[in-house]
């Protein structure tokens, strides 16, 4: 598995797929009604543009420190980006 590209040794499975949908929408969702670009939100929570760009598309599956993060920036908890609550 060294040497292999992540998404080759991470297969994705139709929850990942669930979660990273939801997460993705209400990502992008909470930054708009801030008003925020994702350059300045990137910069704001210390992730990379490309990441953030990844995360709102919904292409790359969001790790616990990124949760984290927008969760704190945002106000919400963990459990909303990820689609366990409504609120």
């Amino acid at each position: 598995m060294r040497g292999e590209p992540r998404s080759q040794v991470f297969k994705r499975n139709w929850c990942d797929n669930v979660i990273m949908e939801i997460f993705a929408e209400r990502l992008k969702l909470l930054r708009e009604e801030k008003g925020l670009s994702g350059r300045a939100l990137a910069k704001a929570i210390g992730l990379g543009e490309a990441t953030l760009r990844a995360l709102e598309n919904g292409t790359q599956i969001p790790l616990g420190t990124s949760i984290v993060l927008i969760a704190k920036y945002f106000g919400v908890t963990a459990d909303y980006l990820l689609g366990l609550s409504q609120f």
